[in-house]
Order: structure tokens, then C-alpha cells, then sequence
């Protein structure tokens, strides 16, 4: 458990959990700015010295398409020289798994949408060709010899901004298909933020009934207001890894006037205030988000807790930070 932070009663719910950056990859491709690879490692860095361990680097997509990611293999090559940091990746397709692969990532995610017209309309396959996908991607992965890991993962799993409703019957079963095609693990995610804690509870409590522990990720989006909130939902049913984007960056071009993802100082801030452990230095995350602020001038920025700051109790530290980081105490 942090030393900042003391231990607070709640309801059963892992001890340690991970919260794994993904604004390097779902942030940055979603914003007009083209961040430099070298503040993209410096981004990386920072966040590794703040006691982050799991970072998803990238996406291996034409560069045509999201040249905000064109860099991806400049920066998994740098992530790789980092002891104990597990670098992942997004791939939309075989092609970008090949690349994965031959880049040697530890970590390969391939994205999936429980909604049938979401899916045309982001990968231009339904759910079941993507699954299709995927057992050719663990066929590859395997004659290769190669030990990059395979997450699924679920998209629109409580909704749709196309569709409307998709059914948790549908979202169990391509899970479940995710898996017997050769995933490694699998993960859920509220892309357009329909998600409360109730449907929450409900859906990540089948999913864990169904396959247990190859449930590896939560990502939820902040779009209604109710991230952090669904994040404890799902705590509480026994998920212990999250996804997240530093300042709440990112989102979903199908959820339009949104905000993003969960913000990472937020999210962190609250399992610590919890008693979970995570590892991470919360002011060293907004010392870094405040660079982050200078690097994308201009883009719409999110999260709370830059704003109010640290509690008084937890002041001192930040004492050696920037001024405008510890703002008022509470």
C-alpha cells in the first residue's frame, strides 16, 4: 500500500491492481496533434518512474490512417530497454499482429466489437470475422515460436451508439469465442460509455462465472461521468487491472462531444485512497500530466484531481512540484 495513502474499509476487492496506460496509443490517435517520438519517450519514462509497469505503446496501423501512431516501433523498441515493463500493443488486423510479432511485444490486444454495426463501421468486419482473425493471428504467433501474448478485447460490451443495446448474451459469447480461438486472455470495455455500476456488476460477474481469470482488463470511458465509479463496480467482482489515459484523453469517434477514458491520476488516486496498492507515485502522475498539458496545447484535457489537488494530509508530497500542481488543499 502507498505510503500517502491510509487504508480505508470498503467491500471485498483485490489487494493490488494494475492500472495500464493506454494514452500513448487510445489517447493520442483520437486528438489532431502529432506528438514527436522523442516526447512520446519522454512520456514513457516518466511514467515507468512513476511505478508504472504496464504501458501500451502503440498501434501497428498504416500510417496513412492514424499518423499520430507512426512511431509505434521507435517506441516499443524503447519501452523494451525498460527492466520489468510489459509493452503492448493494439493490432486492428493479421497484418499489424505480424507486425507485433516481429517487433516482439510482449503484449498484442485485438480489438473486437460486441456490436455487429460498430464493428463494420471500425473494422470493417463483424465479430465473428474477427475472431476468425484471431485464431489466424495465434496460428502465426505460434509457428513463430514467438511469446507475444494475445488479449481480446470486447468493445461495446454495454452498448451501442450505432447499434443501441447489445445484448450480454452476445458479448459472453464472443468472449468465449475470443478464447477458443486462441486468445490468451480476454477484456471488457464500455467504448461509448453507456456503462453505471449496476450493469457493471451484472455483466463482469458473468463473464468472471464463465472464464474466470483469463478476464484480465477493465476499460471504461468517462463519457457520462460514470468511469471511476463502474471501475469500483468491477473492483469489487474480483478485476484487478484497468485501463486508463493519463488527463482522460482518448475516446470514441462514435461517441461524439465525449470525454475520453478514465484518467490515470484519478483512477490512481482512488484505488490508493481504497487501500489497493498500485505501485504508482500519484504526484509524480501530475507532474507529468502538467508536461503532457504544455506538449498538447490546445487540446481538451480532463480528470479532477489536477485540479483540486492532493488532500492536506498529502501536501508535503508535492511540496518539491510545480506550484500550480498542489492548487488549493482540501
Amino acid at each position: 500500500m502507498s505510503p500517502f495513502f491510509p487504508s480505508l474499509p470498503t467491500k471485498p476487492g483485490p489487494g493490488r491492481a494494475v492500472v495500464r496506460e493506454v494514452g500513448l496509443r487510445d489517447g493520442l490517435q483520437s486528438i489532431a496533434t502529432v506528438l514527436p517520438t522523442a516526447r512520446k519517450i519522454e512520456w514513457l519514462d516518466a511514467a515507468y518512474a512513476a511505478g508504472q509497469r504496464e504501458i501500451e505503446v502503440g498501434s501497428f496501423v498504416p500510417a496513412r490512417l492514424l499518423p499520430q501512431l507512426a512511431d509505434t516501433a521507435e517506441v516499443l523498441a524503447h519501452a523494451q530497454t525498460l527492466p520489468g515493463l510489459r509493452a503492448s500493443v493494439l493490432v486492428p488486423n493479421f497484418k499489424g499482429a505480424e507486425r507485433a510479432l516481429e517487433h516482439g511485444a510482449d503484449l498484442m490486444v485485438v480489438p473486437l466489437s460486441a456490436s455487429h454495426a460498430h464493428s463494420l463501421a471500425n473494422l470493417r468486419k463483424t465479430p465473428d470475422e474477427v475472431v476468425a482473425e484471431v485464431a489466424r493471428i495465434r496460428a502465426q504467433r505460434d509457428a513463430t515460436g514467438s511469446r507475444t501474448l494475445i488479449e481480446g478485447g470486447v468493445g461495446t460490451a454495454f452498448g451501442c451508439t450505432l447499434q443501441g443495446e447489445v445484448a450480454e448474451g452476445e458479448v459472453l459469447r464472443l468472449m468465449q469465442a475470443l478464447l477458443d480461438a486462441g486468445a490468451d486472455r480476454v477484456s471488457l470495455a464500455d467504448t461509448v460509455g453507456f456503462a453505471d455500476p449496476a450493469s457493471v456488476q451484472r455483466l463482469f460477474e458473468k463473464a468472471r462465472a464463465l472464464v474466470g481469470e483469463r478476464l484480465w482488463c477493465a476499460h471504461f470511458h468517462d463519457t457520462r461521468g460514470m468511469g471511476l465509479a463502474n471501475v469500483y463496480a468491477a473492483w469489487q467482482t474480483g478485476i484487478a487491472r484497468f485501463d486508463a489515459c493519463l488527463a482522460g484523453i482518448g475516446g470514441c469517434p462514435h461517441a461524439p462531444g465525449a470525454s475520453g477514458n478514465v484518467a490515470t491520476e484519478d483512477l490512481a488516486f482512488m484505488l490508493e485512497r481504497m487501500g489497493v496498492d498500485t505501485g504508482i507515485d500519484v504526484p509524480a502522475l501530475l507532474v507529468l500530466r502538467q508536461r503532457m498539458a504544455d506538449w498538447l496545447a490546445g487540446e481538451t484535457l480532463h480528470g479532477t484531481l489536477w485540479q483540486a489537488g492532493l488532500p492536506r494530509a498529502l501536501a508535503a508530497a508535492v511540496a518539491n512540484a510545480p506550484a500550480t500542481l498542489t492548487a488549493q488543499p482540501l
